[in-house]
């Protein structure tokens, strides 16, 4: 057969199924190839910022109504808009602030600084109760035109808890923005020059005030607070509180129906992904969307857990999806805002939640309760199995090689749960049951340098994906997220696979990763089976 009959050959095969392609039932994710697209570490993205509450010099009319000034101390403090530029000045010591909006614990808030005049002045982000009885601040210290200091300190019931001043090793000239991201229970302090986000100061709080707490998020207030000494002045562009895309991205779980079958809604395919501060209870659970034929990953809202315990917490590493029949949203996350709690009551565990309205835009808060399955730890996905009629969830346990995957089943949603298949033997994480053709398969990460597949419901180890430049090198930690959503026709692949490396923000402690990775996955038959036939030597020449 000569080359130009071969290759008329093999196109009409490819065209039918022949013998290259698999039938679709007999798909597995063994037979897939995945190649990296593309890759972006979001930091507060600001075209992503969700806008809480803002204090624009340039929109401002009436300043005293639309930004009321508060006396703390000392003598009045003069405020004036003119010229895109809020200043504050002063002709003796004085202390006071402007409102700028209400309080969110999970909020980022920014203040804009343009110039500085003195050598003493102090300003910048403010929390407290209108009675001034309670407050939190982080201050820019400046002098002599530079911010050389961070000043932290903590007011409760009127007593001062806790003041701390931080010099900082690189004092910051010209216009900058200070940035606190706020985490519920801690905060991470930043100064933004030019794109570029430095750590300068991080802080927990719990044990002496629990901002989670929903006394004290309907009491607090937004402000925007000055200490100036005679002749000190501060000018800003701007302040604001956003909900942001943080300092990294991490435990990405698209978000479903109740069978597993991606939520592709308005063009886009829907995640739930931990915003990151720092190390534990410090991250967020954030929703985001991407349209799945090209890479424009974007924030669209937070979700927060109310346990009916007076706080609302943060939890993360979520599965949500919805429930058609029930018409709710529902899902499980795992408790790590224990680690938050001053009083460690209650260990991490698994909640079962849910909420009528949709949880993806905005601020959203859902409904928690515990979830009954002995054993499971954490990274869980949910499906419920007509085939079985019963609902399923592969987890990660506590065993002797770390969190090995497990699989456990129960009649309603919300359990109780009993353990059917594992723990596996291998460390694992970031738990997925997805469809590949006609059989579900149970995939997930770990730290032996790859995506496992295993069968399901059985849990016996089948291989491991196929990815072409995976989201790890030789140096770093491979615990990642596998995250392959399969697609409908007319998209540039039939799958996709989004996930994160576990890269640390330089500056913050621990688990703040990381980038996100976007794969297209092909069946290898038609790829790999096309190139290596038409490549093979010509015995008729």
């Amino acid at each position: 057969m000569n080359r130009f009959v071969r290759i008329m050959v093999l196109a009409a095969l490819t065209d039918c199924g022949g013998f290259i392609a698999k039938a679709e039932s007999d798909l597995s994710p063994l037979d897939i190839r995945f190649r990296r697209q593309a890759v972006r570490r979001l930091v507060f993205n600001r075209e992503d910022a969700i806008p809480l509450s803002t204090l624009k010099p340039t929109e401002i009319v009436g300043l005293a109504v639309e930004h009321p000034a508060i006396a703390v101390s000392g003598a009045p403090t003069a405020y004036k808009a003119d010229m895109g530029l809020l200043t504050a000045a002063a002709t003796a010591p004085s202390e006071s602030a402007l409102w700028v909006g209400g309080f969110n614990p999970f909020a980022t808030y920014d203040v804009s600084f343009a110039e500085s005049t003195g050598t003493s002045a102090e300003a910048g982000v403010e929390f407290a109760t209108p009675d001034n009885k309670n407050r939190m601040a982080v201050l820019a210290g400046f002098s002599s035109g530079r911010c050389t200091a961070i000043h932290w300190y903590v007011v409760v019931d009127g007593e001062e808890k806790q003041q701390r001043v931080v010099r900082l090793e690189e004092p910051v000239e010209g216009p900058f923005v200070l940035r606190v991201q706020v985490l519920g229970s801690g905060l991470n302090v930043f100064v933004e020059q030019n794109g570029v986000n430095r750590v300068v100061y991080t802080r927990d709080f719990s044990r002496m005030i629990d901002l989670r707490r929903k006394e004290h998020i309907r009491s607090f207030e937004f402000r925007y607070l000055t200490r100036l000494a005679a002749g000190d002045s501060v000018a800003i562009k701007e302040a604001g509180a956003f909900l942001t895309t943080g300092a990294g991205q991490a435990d990405l779980c698209a978000i479903t129906y109740k069978d597993g079958s991606p939520l592709l809604d308005q063009g886009r395919l829907w995640f739930t992904m931990s915003v990151r501060g720092r190390h534990l209870p410090h991250p967020l659970q954030g929703v985001f969307s991407m349209n799945p034929s090209v890479f424009d990953v974007r924030l669209e809202g937070i979700i927060v857990f109310d346990r009916n315990d007076g706080l609302l917490r943060n939890e993360i590493a979520s599965h949500i999806f919805y429930d058609k029949e029930a018409e709710e949203w529902r899902g499980i996350t795992v408790g790590f805002s224990a680690y938050g709690d001053p009083d460690k009551k209650t260990p991490k565990q698994l909640w079962a939640v849910s909420a009528k309205r949709d949880p993806r835009f905005g601020f959203s808060i859902m409904k928690a309760k515990p979830v009954i399955m002995p054993g499971a730890e954490e990274d869980p996905h949910m499906i419920y199995d007509q085939s079985a009629a019963k609902w399923r969830v592969l987890v990660c346990s506590r065993g002797e090689v770390g969190f090995p995957a497990t699989l456990y089943e129960a009649d309603e949603w919300d359990g109780p749960y009993t353990l059917i298949a594992g723990p596996v033997a291998v460390n694992s994480t970031g738990c997925l049951i997805q469809k590949f053709g006609s059989r579900y398969y149970a995939l997930f990460g770990g730290s032996d340098r790859k995506f496992q597949v295993y069968s399901y419901p059985d849990l016996k180890p089948l291989g491991a994906l196929d990815m072409f430049r995976p989201p790890w090198d030789q140096d770093s930690n491979t615990r990642c997220w596998p995250n392959v959503i399969p697609l409908p026709d007319g998209y540039p692949a039939p799958y996709v696979a989004l996930s994160m490396d576990r890269m640390n923000y330089t500056g913050l402690k621990g688990w703040t990763y990381g980038a996100l990775y976007l794969y297209h996955g092909h069946p290898k038959a038609g790829e790999r089976g096309a190139y290596e036939y038409l490549m093979e030597p010509d015995a008729s020449r």
